[in-house]
């Protein structure tokens, strides 16, 4: 199936790009989140027609990001979590309960955005953990297990 990119898509493309994909990810995938449309000759003139604005409203999604990144940068989130006397935790900190810290602390993030590259946190202590914004924006904090008895 042919495609047209109605935004950046990782390892895919660029806005205005026309890409073949398995028909299962288009149908199931890209279509239904807004980020393709199919590459018919009427959908082709529709997009050219529509560039510039696709292109602002992305231009606007990544200042956006940008600037929530800027405040994310290098913020320390503290999550307690009981804890045995080794230091290692009672079940473990995920992408959900760094999300609702970051919420709590005033910042707009999804669990979707938290980026766990070694996955949940088991022990005590500061581990880096990256926040995917945008495709282009990255805000790396470190999240700081605490242990309680």
């Amino acid at each position: 199936m042919q495609v047209i990119l109605l935004e950046k898509v990782a390892n895919l493309g660029a806005l205005g790009d026309i890409v073949k994909v398995k028909d299962g990810f288009g149908r199931n995938f890209l279509i239904p989140h807004g980020k393709a449309k199919r590459a018919t000759e009427a959908n082709k003139a529709e997009f050219a027609a529509r560039r510039v604005e696709l292109e602002k409203q992305q231009a606007e999604v990544l200042a956006s990001a940008q600037k929530r990144g800027e405040k994310l940068a290098g913020y320390v989130l503290q999550v307690t979590q009981k804890s045995g006397v080794d230091g290692r935790l009672f079940g473990s900190v995920t992408n959900i309960d760094i999300a609702e810290g970051l919420k709590s602390a005033g910042f707009e993030v999804v669990k979707s955005e938290v980026r766990m590259p070694t996955g949940p946190l088991k022990t005590i202590g500061d581990f880096p953990i990256s926040i995917a914004l945008h495709h282009d924006v990255v805000a790396d904090i470190t999240v700081t297990v605490i242990g309680e008895a």
